[in-house]
């Protein structure tokens, strides 16, 4: 069937459609190995081989004596993985047809660029423990911005995207979306671009949902199902000390990094509440919400840590939206609370963790503690990746949860893996890390913080994958980790080539 098509899209394309349909380009300067070749259809085609050459030549002779990489196909697309980064490529086609004849195209060039990220002298993602499942999946991490293969070979980095923090050291949440596109957060906004870096969607960032100049983006940035967008931003909200905290009996202290602002109004601080912002493709607000208009009437207000301070860093730092269940819950780091929201109302149906009293000190929920990324599994559970920073000399956990379905029940647990670490780090897990579950209920994780091993563990608790990314230090002469705040995957090379080719757009394009 897609022969047929590509002979009659044959027929009726232009001359200038038919060479835009050789891809890459001549002279394309590329960010990732692993690449799309498209070519002109031929009428009785039977098959098409392409070549490949390391090195930039116009002769016959030359290219002949350099090809690194023959493959064929019986339509007009291939997909091959060069050797390298930082390097230049020659290709061509043969095509052979019915009557047992070929025909040569030109010789086209390309080249992939490089950099610091993908320079395997530099940095490394360095297998821990092969994989024994998923061996044809991909790996995105955000610290390094590249896509790796299961043997820990980068093969695709994010470009400097335009309008983008190019040098931004936070570019976070780095994934694919159904759609068979990429999104991201850079410091400022948000991105979703395709497989070559184009921008296709940006967020709007204007504060309509703020009430500030900007939405103040962070942590989390998912393309939904229905092709709208969702996001997690900020508002700086007045509070009135005196009303909401004197049965506290503490005053209001300014605390982490200035997070709590003072105002000029005495006895007022402005303090950063998260709010969930959805945006169709025109980039219009399609629905939000403020957890101010929760939190400042409720439990938080009895809040009473050890320090005596009564500030609340109430940031969300994760959310998931279950499209089905009009469901989305929202992680509090800080609270080491989740919030269960009903979409669209904006009604809150639950909360799973500590509950606060007046007078009474912190005490924990006893299940987790700084979780970050809480998920829904196919079983209708929740996973949380639970950095259980506030149990010192721990690593993270990953918890999964029941959920209460009759009043007066408790959220339990059902099941747990606790991480493990190669080496000596004594540092604590306070901040990133995930989890994903797998088409088969494997779970695929990241630790993040500062040690970011990324593993797959199935529900036996037995490890599939594990990898660990490092950064060469000259000085010391010794490779040492590499930073991340999350990681994702794709699942296996079928999905890759959906986002490689792309297909839903370039057919809506072609329509067009």
């Amino acid at each position: 069937m897609s022969r047929i098509l590509g002979m009659l899209l044959f027929l009726f394309l232009t001359p200038s459609q038919l060479k835009s349909q050789i891809q890459p380009r001549e002279g394309s300067k590329l960010h990732y190995r692993l690449i799309g070749f498209s070519f002109t259809p031929k009428i009785k085609q039977v098959s098409a081989k392409l070549e490949i050459a390391k090195g930039y030549y116009n002769s016959e002779d030359s290219f002949k004596k350099n090809i690194v990489k023959t493959l064929s196909s019986k339509d007009n697309k291939i997909i091959a993985e060069v050797p390298s980064f930082g390097s230049q490529y020659t290709w061509r086609v043969t095509y052979k047809s019915i009557n047992i004849t070929s025909e040569k195209t030109s010789l086209y060039h390309f080249s992939t660029l490089t950099n610091g990220n993908v320079d395997t002298n530099i940095t490394r993602f360095r297998i821990l423990h092969t994989a024994e499942k998923y061996k044809d999946a991909y790996v995105f991490l955000d610290g390094t911005r590249t896509l790796y293969d299961m043997n820990g070979h980068p093969v695709w980095y994010l470009p400097d995207v335009e309008g983008s923090d190019g040098g931004s050291i936070d570019i976070r949440d780095l994934k694919v979306t159904p759609q068979g596109t990429i999104t991201f957060i850079d410091n400022i906004n948000i991105y979703e671009i395709n497989y070559n870096g184009d921008v296709l969607w940006k967020g709007p960032n204007n504060g309509k949902v703020s009430g500030d100049s900007l939405e103040h983006y962070h942590h989390e940035f998912t393309r939904l199902r229905n092709g709208h967008y969702m996001v997690l931003g900020m508002e700086y909200v007045t509070w009135d000390k005196d009303l909401k905290f004197s049965e506290g009996g503490n005053s209001l202290s300014p605390s982490n990094a200035g997070m709590n602002v003072k105002t000029d109004t005495p006895h007022k601080w402005k303090s950063p509440f998260g709010t969930v912002i959805e945006y169709d493709e025109k980039g219009n607000v399609f629905w939000s919400w403020k957890s101010s208009n929760y939190f400042i009437a409720s439990d938080i207000m009895y809040y009473n840590d050890s320090l005596k301070s009564p500030f609340m860093d109430v940031h969300d730092n994760s959310f998931f939206f279950d499209e089905e269940a009009k469901v989305i819950y929202i992680s509090y780091k800080k609270l080491s609370r989740i919030i269960k929201v009903k979409y669209p109302e904006g009604t809150v149906m639950n909360t799973y963790g500590e509950i606060y009293k007046p007078g009474v000190p912190i005490a924990g929920n006893g299940l987790f503690c700084g979780q970050h990324a809480v998920r829904h599994s196919q079983t209708g559970c929740l996973f949380l990746f639970n950095n259980n920073d506030c149990n010192n000399g721990h690593t993270p956990k990953i918890k999964k949860l029941q959920e209460p379905t009759n009043h007066g029940e408790q959220i339990k647990k059902i099941w747990e893996y606790e991480c493990t670490i190669e080496g000596n780090y004594p540092g604590k897990f306070h901040t990133g890390g995930n989890v994903i579950e797998l088409p088969d209920q494997s779970l695929f994780v990241c630790m993040g913080s500062s040690y970011c091993k990324v593993f797959i563990v199935n529900p036996e608790k037995k490890i599939l994958w594990s990898a660990l990314p490092e950064k060469w230090n000259p000085s010391e002469k010794k490779w040492n980790v590499c930073s991340q705040y999350r990681a994702s995957i794709i699942t296996n090379r079928k999905e890759l080539e959906q986002h490689i080719w792309n297909e839903e757009k370039s057919i809506t394009l072609q329509v067009q």
